[in-house]
């Protein structure tokens, strides 16, 4: 099996990533793995799609440092390879990360992955199901019971009513973006300082203004689905509890938060339940839901990391069920020959 990842750019991946855990392991199966970036793919006259692809050398690796360190020995050598010479392209890009400075490839991966399912490639998640999911609207289509009351403008009084609405304790961030970025917490009459937090977002979009959940003070539970259902091995869920620093309200890892073990209880598996039918319908392969209470904040469809510290915590690899259940995937494609789409097929 060939497996192309797809992220925004070589340079920005690190040996801890999930992408990475998730290359290395599929190398130590066996598999052809190879990296995919927004500027590598082709589209002949013929129709013919192809792709400038890294490969990772063909041998076992140590560890996923050592997978890793090969991978950036490749550097910027490719290999030119149909597109259908892909059995599997995983996109795990970021648009938000291209959006300001390179805004022409934060949806290639959406519009070439649709390309590619269109050839028989097996793209997850799914891309017609991402070109949908591209922003934080998404979020909106889930079941109101397990949302956090929301509201989304680019109107300064809208927010103000909704935070008189609300007791003054709001969330207010981009609909665009992630990593925690841009994201602000207004206190009780916090007006005082709420025009000028309001403008900030506001440059670069709508304004998602969100009811603060009091159990946020505790930190968010990330939590691994796969197929819709929750990611475990044997009792052991793949989640993590995350908690911002001192001062800050953002738990998210890349902005300083801090990772701890966590228990999943009957709280976060009924709202992973209610949340499961979209998922599964949308094609959403590997999701990463952030539960506070019994709200989810932010559902992940693109690239939802922390994957090797949960798995860390746990003592265990939850990569490997991830790569075997595409090999299923996989197996099922051929035995059926064309008779699922990409996205039914997705969450098999």
């Amino acid at each position: 099996m060939l497996i192309a990842f797809f992220v925004n750019d070589m340079e920005r991946e690190h040996e801890n990533f999930t992408t990475t855990v998730l290359a290395h392991t599929a190398a130590q199966r066996g598999h052809r793995v190879c990296y995919v970036t927004p500027s590598d793919f082709v589209l002949h006259p013929d129709d013919k799609m192809a792709v400038h692809a890294r490969f990772a050398p063909a041998k076992k690796y140590k560890s996923h440092s050592d997978f890793f360190a090969a991978m950036q020995q490749v550097g910027t050598q490719t290999e030119a390879i149909e597109a259908t010479d892909i059995d599997v392209l995983m996109l795990r890009s970021d648009p938000s990360l291209d959006a300001q400075t390179m805004p022409w490839a934060a949806d290639i991966g959406i519009l070439f992955g649709r390309e590619a399912a269109k050839r028989g490639v097996l793209v997850v998640n799914d891309p017609d199901s991402l070109g949908r999911a591209v922003n934080k609207l998404y979020f909106q289509s889930f079941p109101e019971e397990v949302r956090a009351e929301t509201l989304i403008t680019k109107h300064a009084n809208d927010i103000k009513e909704f935070a008189k609405a609300q007791g003054g304790n709001l969330i207010l961030k981009p609909l665009q973006g992630s990593g925690g970025s841009g994201v602000f917490k207004v206190d009780g009459d916090g007006s005082s300082n709420m025009n000028q937090i309001i403008e900030a977002i506001d440059r670069d979009g709508y304004i998602i203004a969100q009811a603060y959940v009091p159990a946020a003070s505790k930190g968010d539970i990330r939590l691994f689905m796969m197929n819709g259902w929750p990611l475990k091995i044997g009792t052991k869920y793949a989640a993590m509890r995350r908690v911002a620093s001192k001062g800050d309200i953002r738990s998210n890892i890349h902005a300083g938060g801090t990772a701890a073990k966590v228990k999943i209880g009957a709280t976060e598996l009924r709202v992973a339940e209610v949340i499961r039918p979209k998922l599964i319908a949308d094609g959403m392969f590997l999701v990463g839901i952030d539960i506070v209470g019994d709200k989810i904040l932010e559902v992940n469809v693109f690239s939802p990391g922390n994957l090797k510290s949960i798995g860390d915590m746990n003592d265990v690899d939850f990569t490997v069920p991830i790569i075997e259940s595409l090999e299923t995937k996989l197996k099922i494609a051929q035995d059926y020959k064309g008779a699922f789409d990409n996205c039914a097929l997705a969450t098999m």
